[in-house]
C-alpha cells in the first residue's frame, strides 16, 4: 500500500497542469480567511490551471470597505450571488452573459505551441526527406534534366530535399496552369535590385531641354518620335511637326485631312530628307522635309501602321494585323515582299546596323528574327518566345552587329541580349519596370531604357554587366519613345505627359556645372494655339 501512495505523491509533484491537493494554501485563500471572507469552490474543469477562480460580482468583494468611503446616499452593496452590481435575478434564472461585440464571430481558440497540420502535410514527401540523406555517398550524382521532368510529373516540381517537413497553417490555393498575374508590377519593389555601378564621368540628373508636345498619343505601341541629321520629328495627334535643333524652330510638315485619323509612326531615312509616316488608314506617306512636300504614298496594310524600319532604299512596315510588308521605294511597285508569322500588333521593328538581319516584336510576345531575304515566302531565322508581355523596345548594338537588346512591357519587364547568330540569349536582366525603348551608345559601352510605372524613369545600364551608372526621372508619366541625336550625346524621350526632354547623358566631354532645365519658348504648344 505504501508503494502506492508514494506512486500518487510522485504523480502528484510532478503534474505542473493540475490542481495541488496537498500543501500550503495559496496566498488568496489564506488572505481571503483572514478577512472573514468565504470564496467559491469550483470544480477544476471549469478554471484554469493553478489561477484563482475569482467571482464577477462586483470589483469590490462584500464585506470589504472601499479605500474612498461612500456617503450614505451614494452607498452600494454588493450581492455575493449577483454578477451584475445592483441587479437581482429571479430565483430559478442564471444571471445573462453580455453578447459578443461583433455578433457570428467565434473567439480564436489560444494556444501555447505550434500544432502541425495534418490535412496540409505532406507525409508522404515529409517521410521521403527524412529518410533519405542528401549528403549520402552511394547516392550518384543527378542528371539535371532527369530529376527535373521527374520532379515535375511526382512531386509537382518541388524538391524534396528543399520541401518543409511539417505545415502549420492552411496553404494559398494554387492557380490554374498557365495563369499570369498581370497586377504583378503594382506590388513589387519599384527600385530595381540590380545593383549601381560608379562612373568616373558627369552625368547631368536634369534635362537639358523640355519641350511641349500637346496632343501626343499614349498609345505603348506607337512609334511617334525620330531624330535626323538636324530635325527632330514627333507625331502629335493628326500632324506632324519637325524641331530644328540648330536654331530651335518649328515646322508642321503635314496633317491628316480628317479629325478621326491620326499619325501612328514616323522613321528617318539613314541618308537624306525623306520622311516616313505611317497612319491609322494603314497607309505609308513618304515626304521631302526639305521641300515639305508628299511624295508618295503606299498601300496595302489593312489595319494602321505603327512600326517603321529603313534599310537602304526599302522601308519596312508593320502593322496591327500582324503582316510585315517590305516596300522598295525607288520602283513604282513598291511591293517587294510580306512577312507573316505574327498573329497580332507589329510594335517593334528594327534593322540591323550591317542590313542582314531584321528584328520583329509583337504584342504576341514574339520576337522573330529574319534575314534580308524579302522574298514572300521567307521564314523567321529564329523566333524567342521568353518574354511574357508585348516585344516593343529593340536595339541593336553598334559595335558588335549580331547583339540585340529587346525589351518586355508590363507583365514581363526583362531585357534580353541575343546573339542572332546562334539564336542564344547572353543574358536576361529584371527591371522591375515596363519597357518601352532601348537605345545603345555609340561614345560609351553603356545603353539606356526608358521605363513606364512607377518611377517614369530613364535607366543608364553598362554592359555587359548589367549595373545600373544612372537614372535620369523627371517624366511624370510612363516613357513612350526614345531616340538618339545624330552625334550620339543626346537622348530624346517622348513620354505621356506630353513633354520632350532632352537629356545630354552621353557626353564625352566631362563637364562640372549643373545646368538647370529651361522651358523652350518654341514649343509645339506654339503652332498648335488654342488646344491646351
Amino acid at each position: 500500500m505504501s508503494q502506492f501512495q508514494f506512486h500518487s505523491m510522485v504523480s502528484e509533484v510532478t503534474r505542473m497542469d493540475g490542481e495541488i491537493k496537498k500543501g500550503p494554501k495559496m496566498r488568496w485563500q489564506r488572505k481571503a480567511e483572514e478577512a472573514g471572507l468565504s470564496y467559491l469552490q469550483v470544480a477544476p474543469e471549469t478554471r484554469g490551471p493553478l489561477s484563482p477562480w475569482k467571482p464577477r460580482s462586483a470589483k469590490t468583494p462584500a464585506g470589504i470597505t472601499p479605500k474612498t468611503p461612500l456617503s450614505p446616499s451614494k452607498a452600494l452593496s454588493f450581492p455575493a450571488a449577483s454578477k451584475t452590481p445592483g441587479k437581482t435575478q429571479p430565483p430559478g434564472k442564471h444571471p445573462s452573459k453580455t453578447p459578443n461585440k461583433t455578433p457570428g464571430k467565434q473567439p480564436q481558440p489560444k494556444q501555447d505551441r505550434f500544432i502541425p497540420n495534418r490535412a496540409t502535410t505532406d507525409i508522404d514527401m515529409s517521410h521521403y526527406a527524412v529518410m533519405n540523406d542528401k549528403n549520402d555517398e552511394n547516392t550518384p550524382p543527378p542528371k539535371t534534366g532527369y530529376h527535373q521532368q521527374l520532379n515535375e510529373a511526382l512531386s509537382k516540381g518541388q524538391n524534396p530535399q528543399n520541401a518543409k517537413v511539417l505545415s502549420f497553417k492552411d496553404k494559398a490555393p494554387e492557380s490554374t496552369a498557365g495563369h499570369l498575374n498581370n497586377l504583378k508590377v503594382l506590388y513589387s519593389s519599384s527600385k530595381s535590385a540590380v545593383p549601381k555601378c560608379s562612373t568616373t564621368r558627369f552625368i547631368p540628373q536634369q534635362p537639358d531641354r523640355i519641350l511641349d508636345a500637346p496632343e501626343l498619343l499614349d498609345d505603348y505601341y506607337l512609334n511617334l518620335l525620330d531624330w535626323s541629321s538636324n530635325h527632330l520629328a514627333v507625331a502629335l495627334g493628326g500632324a506632324v511637326y519637325m524641331w530644328n535643333a540648330s536654331d530651335g524652330t518649328i515646322v508642321q510638315l503635314m496633317e491628316m485631312t480628317s479629325t478621326d485619323d491620326y499619325v501612328s509612326c514616323v522613321s528617318w531615312i539613314k541618308e537624306g530628307n525623306i520622311l516616313a509616316v505611317g497612319t491609322n488608314m494603314g497607309n505609308t506617306q513618304l515626304w521631302d522635309a526639305e521641300k515639305q512636300k508628299l511624295v508618295r504614298t503606299m498601300t496595302g496594310h489593312s489595319a494602321r501602321v505603327g512600326s517603321l524600319a529603313w534599310n537602304t532604299f526599302v522601308v519596312s512596315s508593320g502593322a496591327r494585323s500582324g503582316m510585315i510588308r517590305h516596300h522598295d521605294v525607288r520602283v513604282a511597285e513598291h511591293h517587294v515582299g510580306t512577312l507573316s508569322n505574327h498573329t497580332q500588333e507589329v510594335c517593334g521593328l528594327s534593322w540591323s546596323p550591317d542590313g542582314r538581319y531584321l528584328a520583329s516584336g509583337g504584342n504576341d510576345n514574339l520576337l522573330n528574327i529574319w534575314d534580308n531575304n524579302i522574298s514572300h515566302e521567307s521564314l523567321p531565322l529564329h523566333t524567342f518566345t521568353h518574354h511574357q508581355a508585348a516585344v516593343k523596345a529593340l536595339s541593336w548594338c553598334p559595335w558588335q552587329p549580331d547583339l540585340l537588346a529587346s525589351g518586355g512591357g508590363t507583365a514581363d519587364r526583362h531585357i534580353r541580349f541575343w546573339n542572332v547568330s546562334t539564336g542564344s540569349c547572353y543574358n536576361s536582366v529584371d527591371t522591375n519596370s515596363q519597357v518601352c525603348s532601348i537605345l545603345w551608345s555609340k561614345e560609351h559601352k553603356e545603353l539606356i531604357s526608358g521605363h513606364g510605372y512607377s518611377q517614369n524613369q530613364l535607366t543608364i545600364w553598362k554592359y555587359p554587366t548589367m549595373t545600373r551608372v544612372a537614372e535620369l526621372t523627371g517624366h511624370t508619366a510612363r516613357v513612350l519613345c526614345l531616340t538618339l541625336s545624330p552625334d550620339g550625346t543626346t537622348v530624346a524621350s517622348a513620354a505621356a505627359d506630353e513633354t520632350i526632354r532632352l537629356w545630354k547623358c552621353f557626353d564625352a566631354k566631362p563637364t562640372t556645372a549643373i545646368t538647370k532645365p529651361t522651358k523652350d519658348p518654341s514649343s509645339f504648344s506654339q503652332m498648335r494655339g488654342g488646344i491646351r
